[in-house]
């Protein structure tokens, strides 16, 4: 394989501009997307076509098309470290550590979310009456909150949530 020092300087700048232009067609990483949401002004009334730009396929699918990731796949499914989730589309907190616990259910589950941060909706799919949990800032769907299923919690409220509806950030 021949190395670029072997080249005349004019190739090697022509060949280190070919790879840094490449560079530029990566799809940009989940962290960089997120970077683009900042500063936006994203709420209930964002059109779609601005969401598909800013979120990847499966968190468009999940927040804005109430979709679902499959049980035990999320990455917050098992995370208990300290700090405060926020909604992956619009960056609002939603939930704190102190309120996450292990329900088995294959989903991160919350028994209380910050006060005005999520709003409740009848959901009648799938010949079932559940309450959906969405974003009270963007709209985002987040999962469903079951009641009474006997978990030693304060509130005897299980918010079952998408990891990719959220997006942790740790206490400093």
């Amino acid at each position: 394989m021949l190395s670029l020092r072997a080249l005349p300087s004019s190739a090697r700048l022509a060949t280190t501009r070919h790879a840094a232009s490449a560079k530029a067609f990566v799809r940009p990483s989940t962290a960089t997307m997120a970077s683009k949401r900042d500063g936006m002004n994203l709420d209930k009334s964002t059109p779609d076509n601005v969401w598909k730009e800013i979120l990847n396929a499966e968190e468009f699918h999940i927040l804005r098309q109430k979709g679902t990731e499959r049980a035990g796949t999320g990455q917050y499914n098992k995370f208990y470290e300290d700090g405060v989730y926020k909604c992956a589309g619009c960056g609002t907190p939603l939930y704190t550590s102190e309120t996450k616990f292990n329900s088995g259910c294959g989903w991160p589950a919350f028994y209380d979310e910050i006060p005005g941060a999520v709003d409740r909706h009848v959901d009648n799919t799938f010949g079932m009456r559940r309450v959906e949990i969405t974003c009270a800032n963007c709209g985002g769907h987040l999962g469903h909150v079951f009641e009474g299923e006997g978990f030693p919690t304060p509130t005897n409220q299980r918010h079952c949530v998408n990891s990719v509806s959220i997006k942790f950030d740790p206490k400093k």
